[in-house]
């Protein structure tokens, strides 16, 4: 499987963005998608997550009614929509995905899209 993240780039505290995530090599209905970031000396952390029906969507304490993630299964796609923006967001976002089908978790992760909220 292949992960490729964009949509990063530079907002003001506030502001809003739309990271997408293109999956090719295999059947992107099958599978969860998630997003993690990681910031600058800190650990990777989940930030959004949904089953491979969209069924199911769980959010960090830290984004929720802020971030809204979600999947185009026809696109083979997912998209996570960050709103209201703070500096704390800033990090690298990477989406990623289970090795297994039809199970919540996440394995693997993709090449990354640098976000950047400046106050």
């Amino acid at each position: 499987v292949q992960l490729q993240a964009s949509g990063g780039g530079l907002v003001q505290a506030g502001g809003s963005l739309r990271l997408s995530c293109a999956a090719s090599g295999r059947t992107f209905s099958d599978y969860a998608m998630g997003w993690f970031r990681q910031a600058p000396g800190k650990e990777r952390e989940f930030v959004a997550g949904i089953s491979w029906s969209g069924s199911t969507i769980t959010y960090a304490d830290s984004v929720k009614g802020r971030f809204t993630i979600s999947r185009d299964n026809a696109k083979n796609t997912v998209y996570l929509q960050m709103n209201s923006l703070k500096p704390e967001d800033t990090a690298v976002y990477h989406c990623a995905t289970a090795r297994r089908p039809r199970v919540y978790e996440y394995d693997y992760w993709g090449q990354g899209t640098l976000v950047t909220v400046s106050s």
